[in-house]
């Protein structure tokens, strides 16, 4: 049986939507997990652009894909997430995914900020071929706060229906400021 934490059911749920072998970008590079999942995804013939601020995050990423011999799949970028359509063209890209707050095992004070996620947020829309998809993870409560979420779910709320679908998940019976997995797809 699955475990079904937030970064997995966001992989399932992109899975079913995202093309194989794409060109996807993985906006908050963290830990690795999840530009390793799209590096898989991305097989011999896909890429992976991955974002952080941080060169800790880089180097656990870069360690992480060598031990999976998927390195060349990937270009890891020292850069803000709110600057990726400096490295990629519109409509180019058949996945993105973001997961908000902080490296985990990293510095607390150094977390995604709501101006910066929604700015990133709306820059990769515009980064999406049609029928590509982003993939969020937001996290609230604790060192995190509810600004960052409440502002992207504002945001999304508002998006043109005639333009994108957004699926937004809940766990609905678990305490404590559950993290929200939201999908977007680009019409």
């Amino acid at each position: 049986m699955k475990s079904y934490q937030i970064t997995e059911w966001c992989h399932e749920s992109f899975k079913m939507q995202a093309v194989t072998g794409g060109n996807y970008i993985d906006a908050t590079m963290g830990n690795g997990n999840d530009t390793l999942f799209l590096c898989r995804m991305a097989g011999k013939t896909g890429h992976v652009t991955a974002f952080d601020i941080q060169q800790q995050a880089l180097e656990a990423t870069e360690k992480l894909l060598e031990e999976n011999g998927v390195r060349e799949r990937a270009s890891l970028i020292l850069d803000s997430h709110t600057n990726m359509g400096l490295y990629q063209q519109k409509e180019t890209v058949d996945g993105i995914f973001f997961n908000f707050g902080y490296l985990p095992g990293g510095d607390h004070m150094l977390a995604t900020q709501p101006e910066n996620s929604m700015r990133a947020i709306l820059s990769g829309l515009e980064l999406l071929k049609k029928g590509g998809v982003m993939s969020l993870c937001i996290y609230s409560g604790g060192d995190t706060g509810f600004e960052e979420r409440d502002k992207i779910l504002d945001m999304l709320k508002r998006l043109d229906s005639r333009k994108y679908v957004v699926i937004l998940s809940t766990y609905y019976n678990r305490e404590n400021n559950p993290p929200i997995p939201v999908l977007i797809i680009k019409k």
